[in-house]
């Protein structure tokens, strides 16, 4: 007999094979909806390596964004996935697409991984994980490597969880013209 476990409830028999949570969850906590405002925040940042400033999600308002969470700055996974983001930035902005990553990491660190890495996209500092939260993306201490794609209208579009960083940054450009299209249709 088949049984599944979510959220305290055990189900058995035919039913488990059948049955789906109501609402997406992540090891993170709760995931927004596709279709859904994604939710905003505000979080110290730098754009590039540039003087730290507040970043809002008005800030890309009318443009589509890339937010990424991600573990920590300076680590193997962490870089491959930025030079992937950075490889790609032209044709994102090709696209009206910025990129935004948030860590737990201070903004003095991400000012220090731009300017090691050639980073020229926004990483915004969430050391106790507020914004991480917001988006199902905290594991204590630590962002988990989850990517959510916003249109200008600040609508959540896709989202990707337990990313591997080799390739990810095409998938989500592939994700955004594709969406790019169908909103055109």
């Amino acid at each position: 007999m088949k049984r599944r476990d979510f959220l305290g409830i055990t189900v058995t028999g035919a039913v488990a094979l059948f049955w789906k949570p109501s609402k997406a969850r992540a090891l993170g906590g709760k995931l927004p909806e596709i279709g859904d405002q994604a939710p905003n925040f505000v979080l110290p940042g730098t754009l590039g390596g540039g003087p730290s400033q507040n970043w809002s999600l008005e800030n890309w308002s009318g443009r589509w964004l890339v937010l990424y969470f991600y573990p920590r700055d300076f680590t193997s996974g962490c870089t491959i996935e930025a030079h992937g983001f950075q490889e790609s930035l032209k044709e994102f902005n090709a696209h009206l697409c910025d990129i935004a990553a948030v860590s737990a990491d201070s903004v003095d660190d991400h000012e220090s991984f731009c300017s090691s890495e050639g980073l020229d996209f926004t990483l915004l500092s969430d050391p106790e994980g507020k914004v991480s939260r917001q988006y199902g993306s905290w594991m204590a201490p630590y962002s988990l490597r989850h990517t959510f794609l916003i249109d200008p209208e600040g609508v959540l579009r896709a989202r990707w969880t337990g990313v591997r960083p080799v390739g990810h940054a095409q998938d989500v450009l592939n994700t955004l013209v594709s969406e790019q299209s169908n909103s055109i249709a």
